[in-house]
């Protein structure tokens, strides 16, 4: 019986939504939330963006957006293209013929701003490449560039001008007999992107993509998401992610998978259960989850570590991870293995034991699934 089963207050119903393909990646109908990001870098510097794709890959992307603004951009995507590990959007803006461009180059996906890119007849040159390379579009909708006769309508942005905006672009895709798309309706405004988002997602079954637009830097713009998308995803909206930082995109994609490891959508990595610390802590908690988080970012099997000050919460929470480590007196503390008590440690040693532990229990979650696998087939 499944944890969900015995607790069903932790299910989350995810809206139904059609399936697309990203390259390798399925969108929608299920499919495990992507989480993806974009790349700063000049898109004509190929290596710099190489490694910048390669970077977000490592730290678990899905999928990773390239602006492509110019024809040198254009160029420059078809060799990103061919070293990427992932599948590439091209962020597409102003020029229709970038959007031709980016299908021939390769590209997964081409995300095209309605509001930016021109008439319809323009749009429709953009759906026949796509169709004939076999490349999906994403309509992402923006609250800051909403087109000329929506904002006259309205007055001002707002949800109802986004979604209104997102239909009639559907209808011009779906006129012309094409479905692989996702949309997006984002604004910096928490408020107005959840309300246009549930409006969305009444009004279509397209996979939908999450976003908080422009949400600031590391702290403030972690916040803002983790409020804005996570009560969406909550909700059941939501097919792909992306979190706007003013920050390394490495950062953008350990803030998506954390807001998803919250609700239990993905688990990848170790989740760190500490606590904030106070005069009872037996060891420094603060500097050592720090540490941990370092010194871990590479176990990419999702499992769980408590690492807790003192004996008030810390044996409890040990209960319920694979590893723990729990503060006591004297200089050491107690290490917890599948939630039972194993062993005493000495604090002076307790890092590098930790994470020894928690590699040797990841390599028996690793072992474990494969002989499932393998029994399966």
């Amino acid at each position: 019986m499944t944890l969900n089963a015995v607790r069903p207050w932790r299910n989350i119903y995810r809206r139904k939504s059609r399936r697309i393909m990203v390259g390798n990646v399925p969108v929608g109908d299920g499919a495990p939330i992507a989480v993806q990001t974009m790349t700063n870098t000049l898109t004509t510097d190929v290596a710099a963006t190489v490694a910048q794709v390669q970077a977000a890959a490592e730290a678990g992307a899905d999928i990773v957006r390239v602006s492509v603004p110019d024809e040198a951009s254009s160029r420059a995507l078809r060799e990103i293209v061919a070293e990427s590990p992932v599948p590439i959007v091209a962020d597409i803006h102003f020029h229709y013929k970038r959007g031709i461009e980016a299908a021939e180059a390769g590209a997964a996906c081409l995300r095209i701003n309605p509001g930016n890119i021109g008439d319809e007849k323009r749009v429709k040159e953009v759906i026949q490449a796509a169709r004939d390379h076999a490349c999906s579009i994403r309509i992402g909708v923006n609250a800051g560039s909403l087109e000329k006769h929506l904002l006259e309508k309205y007055g001002e942005p707002c949800p109802d001008a986004m979604v209104e905006s997102g239909l009639e672009h559907i209808r011009i895709l779906q006129d012309n007999d094409f479905h692989d798309f996702k949309i997006s309706v984002k604004a910096s405004d928490v408020f107005m992107s959840a309300a246009a988002y549930q409006q969305l997602a009444e009004a279509t079954d397209a996979p939908i993509h999450l976003g908080i637009t422009e949400a600031g830097g590391l702290v403030s713009g972690t916040i803002k998401s983790a409020i804005g998308l996570g009560n969406l995803l909550w909700m059941g909206i939501g097919d792909t992610i992306r979190v706007s930082l003013s920050a390394d995109p490495v950062e953008e994609i350990k803030v998506g998978f954390e807001i998803l490891k919250s609700l239990g959508l993905r688990h990848r990595g170790v989740n760190i259960i500490s606590c904030p610390s106070c005069a009872r802590q037996g060891f420094d908690v603060i500097k050592t989850v720090e540490v941990l988080e370092e010194r871990l970012a590479h176990i990419k099997t999702p499992m769980s570590l408590s690492i807790i000050g003192c004996v008030v919460n810390g044996p409890g929470e040990a209960l319920m991870t694979d590893v723990g480590f729990t503060g006591g007196g004297a200089g050491s503390g107690m290490v917890y293995l599948a939630g039972k008590q194993s062993h005493k440690m000495g604090n002076d040693a307790m890092v590098d034991h930790i994470v020894e532990q928690v590699e040797k229990r990841a390599a028996e979650i690793e072992a474990a699934d494969g002989a499932a696998q393998e029994a399966a087939e």
